[in-house]
């Protein structure tokens, strides 16, 4: 049952992201020019709806869908590390034209040169987790 309520969620989730062109090379190449509001009103929004969910979340207790607790507690922040991988995926994501919600979201709408982008996240992430216990905190 709970994949089947996850398989609606992203159908959801990936046909407003198409409808509302954030899937878009075009519009993420106009964002990176600052030629367009569009797609900082998308993030805006969608960061102005996060900070509300999880104050909802907070406020009154609420469980994952597997009735997990949810730990919503602050990690320590290391600013080297978040301005290195905040520089790779801003890179990444000029360079794709695509961050990893939108991949996906472009793999459904047929766009199979995205394939390609895929394995490359993947790869990365995947190195990631290899050399993270190596790598400065």
């Amino acid at each position: 049952m709970k994949t089947l309520v996850y398989l609606i969620i992203g159908t959801f989730f990936g046909i407003v992201m198409y409808k509302s062109e954030a899937a878009s090379w075009f519009r993420i190449y106009e964002m990176f020019e600052f030629g367009s509001f569009h797609m900082y009103g998308i993030i805006g929004s969608a960061l102005v709806l996060g900070v509300i969910g999880t104050q909802i979340i907070k406020r009154n207790n609420i469980k994952a869908l597997g009735g997990k607790e949810m730990e919503l507690k602050p990690k320590a922040m290391s600013v080297p590390r978040y301005l290195i991988g905040g520089a790779l995926f801003g890179l990444g994501w000029a360079l794709a034209g695509a961050c990893p919600g939108p991949m996906y979201v472009l793999a459904g709408a047929g766009f199979g040169s995205i394939l390609i982008v895929i394995f490359g996240a993947i790869l990365g992430t995947f190195i990631y987790g290899v050399l993270r216990d190596k790598l400065p905190h």
